[in-house]
């Protein structure tokens, strides 16, 4: 059967069919009735609707929304009852988000994304975090043309008065559906299902500026916690939760991000579809280490809880089935089986393909327009052992802007920094680097450089709070053995790449053969570690009291990343300019300044870390493109070896 057609099934011709069937007209389900549901979930596909990726220019056949419509197709056909469910992080995060976002909505235009997910027969979407990244006017426009109900329990509207019992919910907390399932005798039976939906506290901070004295976010277990004994009062025979929320296990703290692993907990779900971390479970090795806990990374259950996270950008899709019993008068499940399937294995579906096309033409040619030129490429094949091009030309785009916003004010003359990280640095696979050569430059490049819509903000900070920052991003590294003579990987695989912020307009050095202080999380890990050595400014030590401008992005300067000072009480300058457009205008002014070969963007080695000694092993892994090759043998700490595997090349970084 063709996808395209299940999406066109009106209910009046569904409706004919079940009536050829026995049915349970008088709602009485016998003792011991069984019935096999299967629950499917997409999420995070960050608009990447088609199987393209436009930084690079060419297909992508391990993602896009139209390769999960045709696993979707294909798990229908398996099954007569099926329930669908998409978990956010929906509308931005490709440059077909944001050119969506540029060229704006008019009333009665409908969104790519929805043109697509209509034909899909979606059940209910729930609302991620980056759903707000644009504001809520252009959300609220987006999801208006959506065919099926938005969710979210922990999104609140803020009134002012403090006054938490009278808090209405900007979307609709959770939505109970009338479905009619056979049984495994083949006879008709209603079954209410209900879907409850969360987002992470942390849209708060991570868009302050979209969503301060609009909007509140609460707690996502207290919230599921209330909501789910009335859902179950008003009749809803199955709990679908659909948290975008990760999987960490700890002891529970308010507003957590990653919260499912207590979610699970909470009476009366029975089943879990979760997103937010870019991760597979089950089969993550993420979660191999969870085994013991609660958590069977296997089989798919969270506290016996069944549940699935299908990936990210369209890569897989994911399915429960669900064995149900009719037992003392209620439906309960009675066994599950959890899937992961890939979108690599199957054909795009032609009529998503068709929906979408007319605006993923004009994103292709959008860009792909040239509007500067550069001197010598930019890659971050290396941006986590070296300073780095990549790197540079944000914090080099930030700095300049950071002294120009400033002028005029009291804070003109302070030392102005840049805190950056590298954003694609192999952590969605061995494809995810940046690589701009040289020559001319469009937003396609922009876009790879910077590939989040942040906006700017600059802080004040000492020079020990400088250091801290530093500290915590030293994270990143595990530490080294001088004494080993065993290789030694120097990757800390769990922290993430994006929270590995270089700071620009400083000098220093990393010691790895010291324990980090912080934890990923940002807590102590050792106190009295210090990995940050021979940090100046200008050729000086850095005083503990010196005041700096530190310019970053909303995400960090609210608290994303957890690391130590860094939250908005410590913002000066909260700018609404996008960091990404800031980097477009500073490539453009200086390609200005020079017409003809463009400007330089090379780095200026302004970190590094502190030698060890001759004979210690240290290796760690990279993109074994012939690009990184090429580069990798003209650096002089970094070597090639013979090792290769998924796509990664591993490299011996020398620490004379």
């Amino acid at each position: 059967m063709k996808f395209g057609s299940i999406g066109k099934v009106s209910l009046l011709a569904m409706a004919v069919a079940l009536a050829a069937c026995d049915s349970d007209d008088d709602n009485s389900v016998p003792e011991g009735t069984e019935m096999e549901v299967r629950l499917m979930e997409s999420t995070d596909i960050h608009m990447y609707l088609m199987n393209y990726n436009y930084f690079t220019g060419k297909d992508d056949n391990n993602i896009g929304l139209v390769k999960v419509a045709s696993l979707i197709a294909d798990a229908r056909n398996e099954s007569e009852n099926t329930v669908l469910v998409d978990n956010g992080d929906l509308i931005q995060g490709s440059p077909m988000g944001d050119y969506m976002n540029r060229k704006g909505l008019q009333d009665g235009e409908i969104h790519p994304v929805y043109k697509a997910m209509n034909l899909m027969s979606y059940d209910v979407g729930n609302i991620g975090n980056h759903e707000f990244n644009y504001g809520l006017e252009f959300l609220q426009e987006s999801i208006d043309d959506a065919g099926f109900p938005y969710i979210s329990a922990n999104v609140f509207r803020d009134d002012g008065d403090n006054n938490p019992d009278n808090d209405q919910p900007v979307f609709e907390p959770y939505h109970i559906v009338d479905k009619q399932f056979k049984d495994k005798s083949g006879v008709v039976r209603k079954l209410k299902v209900g879907f409850i939906g969360f987002v992470p506290p942390q849209i708060m901070q991570w868009d302050k500026s979209n969503l301060d004295g609009k909007v509140i976010a609460k707690d996502i277990v207290e919230m599921a916690e209330r909501y789910v004994p009335e859902m179950k009062r008003k009749g809803a025979d199955l709990i679908v939760a659909i948290p975008h929320s990760g999987l960490m296990i700890g002891e529970r703290q308010q507003l957590e991000e990653n919260a499912t692993y207590h979610l699970a907990s909470v009476a009366g779900i029975d089943a879990i579809m979760f997103g937010h971390a870019h991760q597979n479970f089950p089969g993550g090795a993420s979660y191999d280490g969870y085994e013991g806990q609660g958590v069977d990374n296997v089989n798919g259950t969270i506290n016996g809880v069944p549940a699935v996270m299908p990936g990210f950008w369209g890569n897989h899709l994911g399915i429960i089935d669900l064995d149900l019993s009719f037992t003392d008068g209620s439906w309960a499940v009675k066994g599950s089986s959890v899937e992961l399937r890939q979108s690599a294995d199957v054909n795009p579906e032609q009529a998503i393909v068709d929906a979408v096309s007319e605006e993923h033409e004009a994103t292709s040619a959008w860009v792909s327009e040239p509007f500067a030129k550069i001197s010598a490429e930019v890659n971050s094949y290396f941006a986590l052992v070296q300073d780095d091009p990549s790197i540079q030309i944000v914090s080099d785009a930030q700095i300049d802007y950071g002294v120009s916003i400033v002028q005029g004010t009291e804070l003109e003359g302070l030392p102005v920094l840049s805190a950056a990280a590298p954003f694609r640095a192999g952590r969605q696979g061995a494809d995810d680097y940046t690589f701009v050569p040289a020559g001319d430059v469009a937003y396609r490049n922009v876009a790879d450089l910077y590939i989040y819509p942040n906006t700017v903000k600059v802080l004040m900070l000492s020079g020990a709070e400088v250091k801290e920052w530093l500290e915590m991003s030293a994270g990143q590294f595990n530490q080294i053995d001088p004494q080993a003579t065993t290789p030694q990987a120097l990757i800390n695989t769990a922290f993430p790449s994006y929270n590995f912020d270089v700071i620009d307009g400083v000098t220093y050095q990393i010691d790895v053969s010291q324990p980090a202080k912080y934890n990923t999380d940002g807590t102590i890990a050792n106190q009295g570690a210090s990995r940050i050595v021979n940090l100046n400014y200008a050729g000086q030590p850095v005083v503990a009291d010196q005041q700096f401008l530190v310019v970053t992005n909303n995400y960090r300067a609210s608290g994303g990343g957890r690391f130590p000072n860094v939250d908005s009480s410590r913002i000066v300058v909260d700018s609404p300019d996008e960091n990404r457009q800031v980097l477009a205008n500073y490539i453009a002014k200086q390609a200005e300044q020079n017409p003809d070969t463009g400007f330089d963007p090379s780095s200026d080695n302004n970190w590094g870390f502190l030698p060890i000694n001759d004979s210690v092993k240290v290796l760690f892994t990279s993109s074994n493109s012939e690009q990184a090759q090429a580069f990798a043998v003209s650096l002089p700490k970094v070597l090639l070896t013979d090792v290769v595997e998924g796509g990664f090349r591993t490299y011996e970084i020398d620490f004379k």
